[in-house]
């Protein structure tokens, strides 16, 4: 035993130490130069959101706030338009959406990942192959589709596919499914559960992390949507917040420029959930590991 502890020693010893990353002022400074490029933007919406209807019209606007009209935010629900109804629409179709990619892309990866089907792979790959088609190129025959079921001017076209998923999501839910352990499956069996119940109480919470992931992804895509209430919506009472906030730019005279100060306090309005839904999401996205499939079991 003492001489193959030797060896192993030796190698242990000439094996090389990891070191530890150190930051330095160089460093830190970088990263402050990086951060205030990219906050820049946001601290310039920040500052017109915050500006008064005289800075507006004199287009005098300084990326540091000068003024600081709080009122703002309350006076954009006072307009002629329903910004209130705008909110409450952005929520509806982003809920709903979310639900609906959810559950489906849940199922649909799992059953991609463990069912037994001829002709599967090929499937897959077909659902694969889908991600390659551009947007562009299936709106008007989706349009003539939802046009002729009479769902033109509801929430239906916006919703109603995201229950059918996406090839993206299906692919996620896959891979993290397919490394889970397949013993999980075969015990389940054999107390006696089928499919449909090993997903529900057994897979699906340990999807979390990448269920959780769809959502994110999901409610970030349809909250700040424009082109599909476009297509779809003609009535204000029905348009989202994303495509509300373009007709403030429309609100004023012929020859006076725009409510910029209001037209950026909706855009702060649909930035701030965004930004709160990551704050909250974020260890989720980091759990995220498709490649070893080991957040769902930790």
């Amino acid at each position: 035993m003492a001489t193959l502890a030797t060896p192993l020693s030796k190698k242990r010893q000439e094996a090389p130490a990891v070191r530890a990353f150190r930051a330095t002022p160089f460093t830190y400074g970088t990263l402050l130069i990086v951060a205030a490029i990219l906050t820049t933007p946001l601290v310039f919406v920040g500052s017109i959101a915050l500006s008064s209807d005289a800075t507006v019209n004199a287009g005098s606007y300084t990326v540091i706030p000068r003024e600081f009209h709080w009122d703002n935010f309350s006076r954009v629900f006072g307009t002629e338009l329903p910004v209130g109804t705008f909110l409450l629409n952005s929520v509806l179709i982003s809920l709903f959406s979310v639900v609906g990619q959810v559950l489906s892309s849940g199922l649909v990866g799992y059953a991609f990942a463990r069912l037994r089907a001829p002709g599967k792979n090929t499937m897959f790959l077909v659902v694969i192959a889908t991600m390659m088609i551009p947007t562009q190129i299936t709106m008007i025959p989706q349009f003539i589709l939802f046009r002729d079921l009479g769902w033109v001017n509801t929430f239906l076209p916006l919703i109603v596919p995201n229950f059918f998923s996406n090839a993206f999501n299906v692919f996620l839910v896959r891979q993290f499914v397919s490394r889970l352990p397949s013993q999980l499956d075969e015990a389940a069996m054999m107390d006696g559960l089928g499919f449909f119940g090993i997903y529900r109480r057994i897979m699906f919470p340990m999807l979390r992390p990448v269920l959780i992931a769809i959502g994110i992804f999901t409610l970030t895509h349809t909250w700040g949507d424009f082109m599909g209430p476009l297509i779809y919506l003609n009535d204000e009472s029905k348009m989202p917040l994303a495509l509300g906030v373009q007709y403030i730019t429309a609100t004023s005279q012929a020859g006076q420029a725009p409510p910029w100060n209001l037209v950026m306090v909706g855009s702060i309005l649909l930035a701030v959930p965004m930004i709160i839904v990551y704050y909250l999401g974020q260890k989720y996205l980091y759990e995220m590991d498709i490649s070893g499939g080991s957040a769902g079991v930790k």
